[in-house]
């Protein structure tokens, strides 16, 4: 076997790969083609990547690495995984939010959600249940390929009717034979006292590398691995998301169609680039040698006019991007557009694109283009019509190096990012939120410092939408009051009881 701490020479791992691919044609694939969907037989003949991470998984050893992928290609025939989507699986459970994926940890990977206390065990709906895992699984690989995830089991609250042990098992097996090399790490959050005996046994028949990533963490804890901002407020996090169906996308890949398909990248980005033609001076990029404020043509200063400007900026390998961390919106006309200030720091162009997780509420001029070394250039970004950011709103901003002798025209770029590997590619992320202050919105009217007559259209669909979020959050925060005064009541009651028993 060989040494999984030792890399293989290149010219070995070829030998391995065609060795498996040939063996898996002859024995496997000819004999019980019936087993396997062709689509995953052809991609596993085309595809290097996904081979060598079975390879990998198994220490190249060829017999192992056959077995794992003939388990996982009848696997992804048995939920029929190439066609999969929404309405692939049961409506309740999609509803349910015992799974989702939503942010990041701190080393960039996906985050995988499993909140246990949501889950009931029930044998008649297992295998809804592992169709409705390898539902978010193969969403995650098609929209982010090579991204890893970290899966965070969180036991917080969960009774015994929610800890099941042979579906987390089967959730870890995705990871171990289906998906390899796809998981980066395991977090088992306030995992229950009584389920240590239990858990020793699921831990026996996991494999090493897979016992490895676990990790088993507390509320002070967690925040080694994820940042607060992507953890929920349960966590000691900052985080209002809350899953709801259907969710509210945190996705910068392209979306997945009814067909199971990705719809293509660059009419997506066609789109974003010809849409509000009407702006078209205002958004256009202006790439030239850095220097200081006074060398900045007139488009350029113009460009600043009304707009929102960058202040700390984040230093990456290729690009110095600012805004560093926020795309700050106001409600007034004026305020609905934000500039993203980008320089090549790196000694080749640079070619870059920008993805949004709500393109029909923003358009972003350009939303790609190439940088060459030692440039500066300006991307605009502005709210569409009457939309509204809000947290949710995230922009991916993508770079990577570019040969010396392109150009940066379109054509190049079309080749480029389709032929660029993942590792190569520099991302950064911007969120979204309103300045207004929510105080001012809820203020009374004959407070503010102007009349009705004088609030803009905008103004009061942006004051009304804050009025709105904020009586929602009073909601709860009533429903909350009156539980607890109904739990007092109960207490009240039986403390009056048992003085009665005392008296008498």
């Amino acid at each position: 076997m060989a040494d999984s701490k030792t890399p293989l020479p290149e010219q070995d791992i070829e030998k391995k790969r065609e060795e498996t691919r040939k063996i898996f044609a002859i024995e496997y694939a000819q004999e019980s083609s019936d087993k396997y969907d062709s689509r995953d037989v052809d991609r596993l003949q085309k595809d290097d990547v996904l081979i060598d991470g079975y390879l990998d998984c198994c220490h190249f050893v060829i017999e192992e690495t056959l077995k794992m992928i003939d388990d996982s290609l009848q696997w992804r025939k048995e939920f029929n995984l190439n066609d999969i989507n929404e309405s692939s699986v049961q409506k309740c459970l999609l509803e349910s939010g015992v799974i989702y994926l939503h942010g990041y940890d701190k080393e960039g990977n996906r985050l995988f959600w499993f909140r246990v206390k949501l889950h009931v065990k029930d044998a008649k709906m297992l295998t809804e249940k592992k169709r409705y895992v390898a539902f978010w699984l193969e969403n995650h690989v098609r929209r982010e390929p090579g991204t890893p995830l970290t899966v965070i089991f969180d036991m917080s609250e969960a009774g015994l009717n929610s800890i099941d042990m042979d579906f987390i098992r089967y959730i870890i097996s995705c990871f171990q034979v289906y998906y390899p090399k796809l998981l980066s790490k395991m977090l088992m959050y306030e995992l229950p006292w009584i389920m240590n005996a239990a858990w020793k046994m699921v831990k026996a028949m996991l494999s090493q590398e897979v016992v490895d990533t676990l990790l088993f963490v507390s509320r002070s804890e967690i925040q080694n691995h994820v940042e607060k901002e992507h953890l929920p407020p349960s966590m000691g996090g900052t985080d209002p998301f809350k899953f709801t169906y259907p969710p509210v996308s945190d996705d910068f890949q392209n979306p997945i169609s009814e067909t199971g398909q990705e719809e293509d990248a660059e009419t997506r980005d066609d789109d974003l680039e010809t849409k509000d033609t009407s702006d078209q001076n205002l958004l256009a990029l202006k790439t030239r040698k850095v220097s200081s404020a006074e060398d900045w043509d007139k488009d350029t200063v113009n460009m600043w006019k009304g707009s929102r400007r960058p202040s700390a900026a984040f230093k990456g390998t290729l690009l110095h991007i600012s805004p560093a961390e926020d795309l700050c919106f106001g409600p007034g006309d004026s305020e609905k557009r934000c500039l993203i200030s980008l320089s090549n720091v790196s000694k080749n162009p640079v070619a870059f694109k920008v993805r949004t997780t709500a393109p029909e509420k923003y358009r972003v001029k350009p939303s790609s283009s190439s940088c060459g070394p030692g440039t500066s250039g300006t991307i605009a970004v502005s709210l569409y019509g009457g939309s509204l950011c809000c947290p949710q709103d995230r922009f991916l901003i993508m770079a990577a190096e570019m040969d010396p002798s392109s150009d940066g025209g379109n054509a190049d770029l079309t080749q480029f990012w389709k032929a660029v590997p993942k590792p190569k590619i520099m991302m950064h992320r911007l969120r979204c939120h309103m300045t207004e202050n929510l105080n001012t919105a809820l203020s009374p009217i004959s407070d503010r410092p102007y009349r009705m007559e004088s609030i803009g259209h905008q103004d009061m669909h942006s004051t009304l939408f804050q009025l709105m979020a904020s009586s929602s959050r009073l909601e709860e925060n009533i429903d909350r009051c009156l539980r607890w005064q109904k739990v007092l009541a109960v207490l009240e009651y039986c403390k009056d009881k048992q003085q009665k028993w005392i008296d008498s």
